[in-house]
Order: structure tokens, then sequence, then C-alpha cells
């Protein structure tokens, strides 16, 4: 298999705030559009092959969008953007500039281990959205 599914975001896989924002758009997502993968897999080293300008680090959300390559705030806004009110109104930060939004991005990933915690591997998904799940 060549190409990914046209909506995954990648997430650092150990993070407990990264996995946790995973499990609010596993609700959020009632139409199903997201696949997700850590960071730390497969499914990111497969992508790292396949489009120029995916990261190699894994401090940073990436938002793989029909074979476009997004991060940081521009990848979780743009992401946000898929989803019904009232989560989509978080989208509109991407409208503030983007040396703004990256700012306080990266002071929050700076912060995550920290202040959330960090796993010792990748936790399993939920059984009922496993599916949605890339190694």
């Amino acid at each position: 298999m060549n190409e990914l599914p046209q909506h995954v975001l990648f997430y650092d896989g150990v993070c407990a705030m990264c996995n946790g924002i995973v499990k609010a758009m596993l609700r959020m997502d009632r139409d199903e559009l997201f696949h997700f993968a850590p960071l730390q897999g497969e499914t990111a080293e497969r992508a790292r092959d396949l489009y120029p300008g995916f990261p190699s680090e894994i401090e940073t959300v990436v938002y793989l969008r029909r074979g476009e390559v997004f991060v940081r705030s521009r990848a979780a806004t743009l992401a946000v953007a898929e989803l019904r009110y009232p989560a989509k109104a978080l989208s509109w930060f991407r409208f503030l500039p983007r040396w703004l939004t990256d700012f306080f991005y990266r002071i929050v990933a700076g912060l995550r281990y920290r202040v959330f915690g960090k796993y010792d591997q990748c936790p399993l998904p939920p059984a009922e959205a496993r599916a949605r799940f890339l190694p």
C-alpha cells in the first residue's frame, strides 16, 4: 500500500496530553473522517519517505490531508476545521499570524511531558476505534 488515507493525524504516541487530544478528536469526529498514527510508528516512517516536508521530530502534530503535509498550529487548526461545531470554532485561530500561533504551540509542546506526563509506550486505542489507528 503506497498511499495513506486522506486525513491522517500523526501525534506523539507517548505524550499523555497528545493521547488525550486524540481521544477528544475521536469523540468529536462523528463522521469518522480521521485516521490516527503515532509519530514513532511505521506509518509515520512511510509518510516520511512518501511526503517531502514530513518532519522527523516528534515535538509536533502532523496533519496529512489529501497528500499535503501541515505541522504545528496549522495542522491543529485545519484538522478542527473538518469537525462540526462547536469544535470547529477553534479553527478560527488559523486567521491569526502563524508565527504567533506556532510560538504558543512550541511553548505547550516544550512543557507537555512535565505538565501532562509521558507513557513508557504508546497506549492501545479504544477497542471500538482501533480500525482508525494506523501502526
